[in-house]
């Protein structure tokens, strides 16, 4: 019998077992909260600013777990199963959403596409305009930036906003009694999106540095565009490949050519090219955090998008020569 096969029997069985265990909802007499599945941590600290105490929000991802390397159990399928909203980035970012939504099949569930509105950049003017990927690696992601564009769109903090507004539609539709209260909450958020973006694009264009090097994956070029920045990244649009001694040689050079200082390592993943880079060229290490998940400890102690984006902020400004 087919793995895939062996898998479909694996979920039908649990869901089968949630079915006679009952739903979520309980006989407490308490206000029913909409249950909402997120994949990726952004879409999860959205739609909790948002629905706050009206929904029942759940993170698909464990923490600590780097999304590109993760593949839903048949539990993670049947979480999708009980929830009416499932909220994803879109199929260039999570393709294993596909294999959840096809194998629970509830016609019940409100599916949203994240991506929605949102102007994707393509992967050839990502690399073309924002900088090379060391070696040509941005077209090897291993099914991941799929129609060769670039999926991580929260980095925009405009795309964060229309995000949001999609979240928020989404609610209303499961809410609509609620429909006021929701809205509020949303806009109130943009508003502090809206503060962040303008902090990044204040403060960054008094940097004198308009470069920076990411010896991670691909996955800030909506933020270099966003603030007219040139950047590079020693790996592709999935951290899987590591690049070849030539190809940290050349990083290395360009990391002199440009005079840095700092050379950013991303979260989650040991950061031993980051660290060869860093020890060959006297640059100082920095973390650029994607916010694609959380570590545990950061996840327990309640850490936010706004609060990632603004560590962010910080270290940019100190990459870019603006901070001592």
């Amino acid at each position: 019998m087919r793995p895939y096969t062996l898998f479909l029997r694996a979920v039908f069985m649990v869901l089968f077992v949630i079915g006679l265990a009952g739903s979520w909802d309980s006989a407490s007499g308490q206000e029913t909260r909409t249950r909402v599945v997120t994949t990726l941590f952004p879409l999860y600290d959205f739609a909790r600013n948002i629905g706050q105490n009206k929904i029942d929000l759940s993170l698909l991802l464990p923490p600590g777990v780097e999304p590109h390397a993760f593949g839903p159990k048949p539990s993670d399928m049947a979480r999708v199963a009980q929830a009416e909203v499932f909220i994803y980035t879109g199929q260039s970012m999570e393709p294993w959403a596909e294999r959840i939504l096809k194998g629970v099949g509830a016609s019940r569930l409100q599916v949203v596409d994240a991506s929605k509105g949102v102007a994707l950049m393509k992967m050839e003017s990502a690399e073309a305009g924002m900088g090379n990927v060391m070696g040509g690696q941005g077209h090897n992601h291993g099914g991941h930036g799929l129609k060769g564009v670039d999926p991580h769109i929260w980095l925009d903090l405009a795309n964060s906003q229309k995000i949001v507004d999609t979240i928020a539609d989404a609610l209303v539709l499961a809410r609509p009694a609620e429909e006021r209260l929701l809205k509020q909450n949303a806009a109130a958020y943009k508003e502090k999106l809206r503060a962040l973006d303008d902090a990044f694009a204040t403060e960054l264009s008094k940097c004198p540095k308009r470069e920076f090097i990411h010896a991670g994956h691909y996955a800030f070029g909506y933020l270099a565009r966003r603030y007219h920045l040139t950047y590079v990244a020693a790996q592709g649009f999935v951290p899987d490949s590591e690049p070849t001694a030539k190809q940290l040689a050349a990083l290395a050079r360009q990391v002199r050519s440009w005079g840095l200082k700092a050379v950013f390592y991303e979260e989650l993943v040991e950061p031993r090219i980051a660290r060869t880079v860093a020890e060959e060229t006297g640059a100082e290490l920095l973390m650029l955090h994607g916010a694609h998940n959380l570590s545990r400890q950061d996840f327990e102690k309640g850490t936010s998008f706004i609060g990632i984006m603004q560590g962010n902020l910080a270290h940019l400004k100190r990459g870019l020569g603006c901070q001592p």
